[in-house]
């Protein structure tokens, strides 16, 4: 997305509101009606009208056709600027950057960036379930998917952990660090889908889904959604809150797949990260915390190598030293991420990030002294990647 001679557009613009909506089993509620709800509590949290908004950067769930043009429609405005976007988990870090560029081309000056999706969870109907179900298995096979044997990102996901585990000799303890230290952080969190403490027994004790990957490796089903809402720095500094700064932002695809290559352990996080890095002038260990994306546990070890926490084939021994913790050397996915949170394809990320830069929750659950954040996004056929680092202003 963006060159080393791009760092023009580091702290230009900031993030100024942020919301989410009702999470986890949301019964009867449309997920348009879930972003609605995220976009509304952004907007009250900036202290704006809705009138402001200019631009949409929304994404909802799969084959809906222009979902910002009904987003536009139910806030009742017109837009200078709005498209959807379409990288996967990538999709809302992508966003962010986008949002820069088009506010800096002078396209908009107030953009909603907003996901809201259901993963057609227990709450809906068997026939709203059917009816997804038949829209999926119409759609054409994913990436290798009939030659593998497999079209389900769980299975490719855990191919990337196991070749991690022979090379470099990592474990499912490893795994079940994150896994435990993602749901120590939900616990903190009164929004988040899971309300019951985990122990190291239950994740091993849980049944396997796709070896080495047990029940508590693999994201929730949720219904929900987030927002965020961008402007420039000049204008933030007129709002309610206390505006956090856009550092920097970059991204790769590995778009040869992710069973070319060694993609599956050198992911595309660490070209997406390098070009973020460059834009906001900083390193890894000028980072305080991160909210990575954890699809599944074993995208977190392997991204925390890419984005040069620790060595590659280090990441076991990294998160078993506790540095994920709330009290670690770097914080990690402090409201609970994917895994405990919710699942709404890593927006919740970025709200968090800003959360946190904005020193505004209780001791028990801030990262101290937190000035700098970096927020990650994997999706598309598990190649696609986007880094977004914030800062505290």
């Amino acid at each position: 997305m963006v060159s080393s001679s791009s760092t023009q557009f580091r702290d230009r613009c900031a993030i100024v509101g942020v919301g989410h909506s009702r999470l986890g089993r949301v019964p009867g509620v449309s997920a348009l009606d879930l972003q609605i709800e995220a976009i509304r509590n952004a907007v009250d949290d900036a202290g704006i009208e809705v009138s402001d908004i200019d631009g949409l950067l929304c994404r909802g769930p799969q084959d809906v056709y222009c979902q910002h043009q009904l987003v536009g429609a139910r806030l009742g405005i017109n837009t200078r600027f709005s498209t959807g976007v379409d990288s996967g988990g990538a999709s809302q870090a992508l966003s962010v950057g986008l949002a820069v560029l088009a506010i800096e081309a002078g396209m908009a000056k107030m953009i909603v960036v907003g996901f809201g999706g259901d993963s057609w969870s227990s709450t809906h109907s068997s026939e709203d379930a059917r009816l997804a179900n038949d829209t999926h298995a119409s759609k054409r096979p994913t990436e290798f998917g009939i030659e593998y044997g497999f079209t389900g990102a769980v299975a490719a996901h855990a191919l990337g952990a196991q070749r991690h585990m022979d090379l470099y000799g990592t474990t499912r303890n490893h795994f079940a660090e994150i896994a435990l230290t993602c749901r120590e952080s939900a616990l903190r969190n009164p929004d988040a889908q899971m309300k019951k403490p985990l122990s190291r027994e239950e994740y091993h004790a849980a049944p396997l889904v796709v070896a080495p990957f047990g029940l508590y490796d693999c994201s929730l089903r949720s219904d929900g959604a987030g927002a965020v809402i961008i402007t420039s720095q000049e204008r933030a500094r007129d709002l309610r809150q206390r505006s956090v700064l856009i550092k920097g932002f970059g991204s790769f695809n590995n778009t040869r797949g992710w069973f070319a290559d060694d993609n599956m352990v050198h992911t595309a996080a660490a070209a997406s990260g390098a070009a973020a890095y460059r834009m906001a002038g900083l390193g890894p260990k000028d980072v305080d915390t991160a909210q990575i994306y954890d699809c599944f546990t074993y995208m977190v070890l392997t991204e925390l190598e890419d984005y040069g926490f620790c060595k590659k084939g280090e990441g076991g021994d990294f998160v078993a030293s506790g540095a994920l913790r709330l009290r670690g050397s770097l914080p990690c996915n402090t409201a609970g991420g994917l895994l405990s949170e919710g699942h709404v394809d890593g927006m919740l990320h970025i709200v968090e990030a800003v959360r946190q830069l904005r020193h505004t929750y209780p001791v028990e659950r801030q990262v101290k002294d937190a000035e700098i954040a970096l927020v990650s996004g994997h999706g598309g056929n598990q190649v696609c990647h986007a880094t977004v680092i914030l800062g505290k202003s």
